[in-house]
């Protein structure tokens, strides 16, 4: 199961800027892994239907690029919600079900799975606080970047200190939607009619969920920053759920996008 290629995760100048700090992180691709077929690369999915055993290697492998042990790299079981979780010790048993985790305590690297929907890592190196959330559209309307914000304020983080980048996630040109989607954010905000523009399907509208969560996390007093890669266009390094629907694959890979304290 052996290969020479390892992790190549890609790094946001934004959060490399806190390394000295002991800030570590990476929006983790498709290299480096030994999953095979539709799963091919460094899928780090436990839900998905990939043999156990290479996941298990390919999250060893991630755990390893990050500097900490297997069992400390974490993620969630996502439900698409916006409830963020404060961990301080590796899960014993079962993952939590949640779409957000923050933590102060280095040595646990927080974890969050996407496969078109948006990652985001957040820090604050001053007070020693990381986050990490899963903003799918339905998780970015019901407010989970907030909750993760909250959470890290309440272990001690200033929100006009915190950085947050936003990892690769579904393109707008390849985020087509229903009327009714667009009936959901409507009645949310009309200014949210700003991130749908019509599509060449009549009735349908291309969605831009990047700018979407952008802009939420700078209403909420936040430096944002996004890395500006589409899931669904580059198929060489990124799973996309999307994708793998419109071929009827029945099943897709994910990607993880982590972040850590450094143990001092």
């Amino acid at each position: 199961m052996k290969d020479s290629v390892q992790p190549d995760p890609i790094r946001s100048p934004a959060l490399e800027k806190l390394a000295p700090q002991g800030v570590r992180h990476g929006f983790f691709t498709r290299a480096g892994g030994v999953s095979e077929g539709i799963y091919r690369g460094l899928n780090a999915g436990l839900g998905s239907g990939d043999a156990r055993d290479r996941v298990a290697e390919n999250r060893a492998r991630i755990a390893a690029s990050l500097g900490v042990v297997p069992g400390n790299l974490l993620s969630l079981y996502q439900i698409h919600s916006a409830k963020a979780l404060t961990v301080r010790a590796a899960f014993d048993g079962e993952r939590p079900q949640a779409d957000a985790l923050v933590t102060d305590r280095p040595g646990l690297a927080l974890g969050v799975l996407s496969a078109d929907c948006g990652p985001v890592l957040y820090a604050d190196a001053q007070a020693g606080v990381i986050g990490a959330a899963h903003a799918g559209w339905k998780g970015a309307l019901t407010g989970i970047l907030e909750s993760t914000v909250e959470a890290m304020e309440r272990l001690g983080a200033r929100r006009e200190r915190i950085v947050a980048v936003l990892g690769p996630a579904i393109g707008p040109e390849n985020y087509e939607v229903g009327p009714e989607f667009v009936a959901r954010f409507s009645a949310e905000s009309a200014e949210n009619e700003r991130y749908f523009t019509p599509s060449a399907k009549p009735g349908h509208s291309l969605f831009d969920l990047n700018r979407y969560t952008l802009d939420r996390l700078a209403r909420a007093g936040i430096a944002a920053h996004g890395t500006g890669n589409c899931t669904y266009a580059d198929e060489a390094r990124f799973y996309s759920y999307r994708r793998a629907t419109h071929r009827g694959e029945g099943d897709y890979g994910r990607q993880i996008s982590a972040i850590v304290l450094e143990e001092r």
